[in-house]
């Protein structure tokens, strides 16, 4: 069997290692083994291959793995969806009590519970939106 192959077969136990592992490890040393197979395919010697292969995973796990893991932890700022919602203000619309009641959040009008269950917000309330459950927001004072 031709060491490309190996190489390749190799890239691809990698490959699918990272994706059951999330390590951001086994990614970056599967590019290695392609670099790996590109010297193989290209004809040079195990020896080439095996130095070509270090090279480029020592490279890339020290290039991309940081950047990886950084992009891993977005911070809150950028959050998207209702996420970002969350610690918002609202206005009341209808009253908010543990039956329910509306909200306009962000420009839409949002069904909306209070978080404690005893508490009760009457129309003209500013509120902040401390949860959203589905397309309810869960509000308080």
């Amino acid at each position: 069997m031709p060491d490309w192959v190996i190489w390749i077969v190799a890239m691809g136990a990698l490959a699918v290692g990272e994706i059951f592992t999330l390590s951001l490890f086994l990614g970056p040393v599967a590019l290695a083994a392609l670099v790996g197979a590109a010297v193989a395919l290209a004809g040079g010697g195990f020896a080439l291959q095996l130095v070509a292969f270090t090279l480029s995973a020592a490279a890339s796990l020290v290039l991309l793995r940081p950047v990886a893991r950084r992009h891993l932890r977005t911070p809150a700022r950028l959050r998207s969806g209702t996420a970002r919602l969350v610690g918002s203000e609202a206005t009341v619309l209808e009253r908010v009590d543990v039956h329910g009641g509306q909200v306009k959040l962000a420009g839409e009008i949002w069904s909306a519970r209070p978080f404690d269950d005893d508490e009760v917000l009457e129309p003209g309330a500013r509120v902040q939106v401390l949860q959203i459950k589905g397309a309810t927001a869960l509000v308080s004072d």
